[in-house]
């Protein structure tokens, strides 16, 4: 059975190159190679060279993998490709029921193509509330999930590769009843409100996360305070909660094998359908039932066969399912455990300080339950630290101690929400009892997770490159552990421990070796400039395309040279790209103030600021110096009365041989007009306005100040062609070198 498993590395090493690295050249020399790879591999075979043979298995699933994937790629996705960026007059089946955004309400539906069904994510208007079974219809914009969006993998994974934007009216034709395929949807509607109705406002989104994987109710300072007290993945249901889910029904079915496969299989289908077939889920109840199904006709569960049929059949129905993160976190957490668990167990219980406890003690108790909780975290952080690394830019160094605190709880919660919801249908106040009961240990791990997470160096961010570097040198160390039969633990620890301290070193003290040092940080299709001169950090802006990721981006910056409180945010006007992501970051790091201009056209963002600041704020009326040392900032007021972006502030930062202005988005007129009233000396830098809209930056600007650099913060593939020709060409007349964070990431400019 463990050819199963050779087959499915090399078909999900076909899915990655398709998915990353698609191209019609690339798999015609891939299949080429792969096919002489196979032929000399099958000669190997044919002399008894055993490692030949497993070779030779992993290449055949590779070769099935890319013909596979090519077939996909050209039959099924070939016609969503060809609606990309075109508008359609269309007629979608709504799959799910709608969820309020930011900007209106999106809803799952079903569209079909040239003859083929395709699920979408169709963003309506404010007030198209819709329900499965329902039917829209109307012209809608398609956008495929490959260029960078938020949540692109998520969606990619799931298997929606379009996303349609409505564009004019829409007709909705309500259903009079739901159609029976659509009942995990209604049950998880259900679970849903009968959790609101059951629970205190404050504890019901976490029942709802663990439960269904609904994370809309996790607030930003809860999800951070999981992240970095390394416990997210107890909001992501994985195979914790389909094992803990298993038990109850093992335990119900009187551990009975056969009423265990006939209840816990059809129930474990239902649990993924209601979650919405996520990837972890989706792997973790694959596994489960190819476990019950072993224990019900008496054969051999092998989990690596097990997971290796889970990933294959996954990979068959989606191969671009290889891209998400949440498969690729729950594989790589399965691949440790499997490997690593037990040997560190073994390890921790035959440490020398215990090794002799015996009997059932409670010492005995203890060292077995430290052995076996910190064996699975252990060996489970072994291949997914580097995927967590990437994708959160977070390594959690409290997270061993976290999950010690917190997983026997979250055990708990799930069996009491199930008991709950079921208990509710025949007692309702006996369950509320529960509820009540439940909501402690809700508020137990929510607080814990918030207390840990405020620990000084509670986690690393891989912002610093001194960071990635030290990560490195943990993998180094952990083979060298596991290579070596002498052992000395702490020599590794304590290796590991200073090459930390001097990462950190490194990260803190290469930020002030400048006289001054702007960074451009990248966060998207938005504006977030971090000043530094002399000991003094300002903040100028917080905002993207998406709020919360630009404020993660600015606070892990800040978090990673050692900054903890900024001596000032500054906020250029209320756009949401400039303003959106200011309240988030001022719940993560402290401020002694922030400046903000008068006027507003968003008195909501305002508002959210000014709550967030409290006593901080301080608007900017008139202009002001601020100076230090051999540096001076200075904060214009704005020269216009009103509500739009000519209301806003500018700033110019100068410091030894260095001049940088910022603009905002101030159009070309009120770029004259501050040129004229204000003493602006020739640049350095000059950040571009607007994110290099043809509207701004204009040539009055260009010749009074005549810098050395422009550095254009803007989005990759952003909707509104940003930044323009028009200004780029006026750029490049004056001879100025251009720095942009769609291109170059993160821009660092030291003097």
């Amino acid at each position: 059975m463990r050819r199963l498993m050779l087959f499915t590395i090399g078909f999900a090493m076909a899915c990655i190159v398709g998915t990353y690295f698609f191209s019609i050249t690339l798999v015609w020399i891939t299949i080429l190679c792969a096919c002489a790879s196979v032929i000399i591999l099958y000669i190997c075979k044919r002399k008894h060279i055993k490692f030949a043979a497993k070779l030779f298995v992993v290449a055949i699933g590779f070769l099935v993998g890319l013909g596979w994937f090519t077939a996909y790629q050209y039959l099924y996705l070939s016609s969503a490709a060809k609606v990309d960026g075109q508008e359609l007059r269309i007629t979608a089946e709504i799959s799910d029921y709608s969820v309020t955004t930011d900007y209106g309400v999106s809803a799952k539906g079903r569209i079909i193509l040239n003859g083929r069904r395709y699920p979408v994510v169709l963003y309506l208007d404010e007030d198209c509330i819709v329900k499965p079974g329902d039917r829209v219809s109307g012209i809608f914009r398609f956008r495929m999930t490959h260029d960078g969006l938020q949540n692109d993998t998520y969606h990619r994974g799931s298997g929606i590769f379009l996303l349609a934007y409505s564009k004019g009216k829409i007709t909705r034709q309500s259903s009079n009843e739901i159609p029976l395929k659509y009942f995990p949807a209604t049950l998880r509607k259900t679970i849903s409100s009968r959790i609101d109705l059951l629970y205190s406002e404050d504890t019901a989104f976490l029942a709802k996360a663990l439960m269904l994987g609904d994370r809309r109710g996790v607030d930003y300072e809860t999800n951070t305070a999981f992240k970095v007290s390394g416990i997210s993945h107890i909001v992501a249901v994985s195979g914790l909660h389909v094992s803990i889910l298993y038990s109850v029904i093992y335990l119900f079915a009187c551990r009975k094998r056969l009423i265990t496969a006939l209840i816990g299989v059809p129930t474990l289908i239902l649990f993924a359908a209601v979650t919405g077939f996520t990837p972890s889920v989706t792997r973790a109840c694959v596994m489960q039932i190819l476990f019950i199904l072993a224990d019900l006709f008496l054969k051999e569960y092998d989990p690596p066969t097990a997971l290796s049929a889970a990933v294959l059949l996954m990979l068959f129905i989606n191969p671009i399912a290889i891209s998400s993160g949440s498969l690729q976190l729950s594989v790589g957490c399965m691949i440790g455990i499997f490997l690593f668990s037990e040997r560190i167990r073994h390890w921790i219980c035959n440490f020398s300080y215990w090794k002799q406890w015996k009997g059932k003690t409670f010492k005995v108790y203890f060292r077995n339950w430290l052995a076996s909780g910190a064996s699975v975290t252990l060996s489970s952080m072994l291949f997914t630290t580097p995927l967590v690394a990437y994708y959160f830019g977070c390594v959690s160094l409290v997270g061993i101690l976290t999950n010690l605190l917190t997983l026997w709880a979250v055990s708990w919660i799930f069996y009491g929400t199930i008991i709950v919801c079921l208990g509710s249908l025949i007692w309702y106040q006996g369950a509320s009892i529960l509820a009540w009961l439940i909501d402690w240990l809700i508020r137990y791990i929510l607080t814990l997770s918030r207390i840990i997470s405020s620990f000084p160096l509670a986690a690393v961010y891989t912002t610093s490159r001194f960071i990635i570097a030290w990560v490195a040198i943990c993998y180094c160390l952990v083979l060298l552990f596991f290579l070596f039969k002498r052992r000395k633990p702490y020599l590794y620890i304590c290796t590991a421990v200073i090459s930390l301290a001097f990462a950190l070193l490194l990260s803190w003290v290469t930020p002030m070796t400048a006289n001054s040092r702007i960074t451009i940080l990248d966060v998207g299709q938005g504006q977030c400039v971090l000043l530094q001169a002399k000991g003094k950090n300002y903040l100028v802006d917080c905002g993207g395309d998406n709020p919360s990721h630009a404020s993660d981006v600015a606070s892990e910056a800040l978090l990673s040279m050692g900054i903890y409180r900024l001596d000032g945010v500054i906020l250029t006007h209320y756009d949401n790209d400039h303003a959106a992501g200011i309240p988030y970051l001022l719940s993560r790091i402290q401020v002694d103030y922030v400046f903000l201009p008068e006027y507003s056209e968003d008195a909501e963002i305002k508002q959210k600021i000014i709550d967030a600041a409290g006593n901080t704020v301080y608007f900017v009326r008139e202009d002001l110096d601020l100076c230090w040392e051999d540096t001076k900032l200075s904060i214009f007021a704005p020269l216009l009365q009103s509500d739009d972006n000519e209301s806003g502030l500018c700033i110019l930062f100068s410091g030894k041989n260095c001049d940088i202005l910022i603009t905002g988005d101030l159009d070309i007129s009120g770029e004259n007009k501050l040129v004229l009233n204000k003493n602006i000396p020739q640049l350095t830098a000059l950040i571009a306005g607007h994110h290099g809209s043809s509207y701004s930056t204009g040539e009055p600007l260009l010749a009074a100040t005549n810098p050395e650099y422009v550095f254009i913060s803007v989005g990759q593939n952003n909707r509104y062609g940003h930044p323009s020709k028009e200004v780029l060409e006026r750029i490049w007349q004056y001879d100025c070198t251009v720095y942009r964070t769609d291109q170059q990431g993160t821009i660092v400019f030291r003097r």
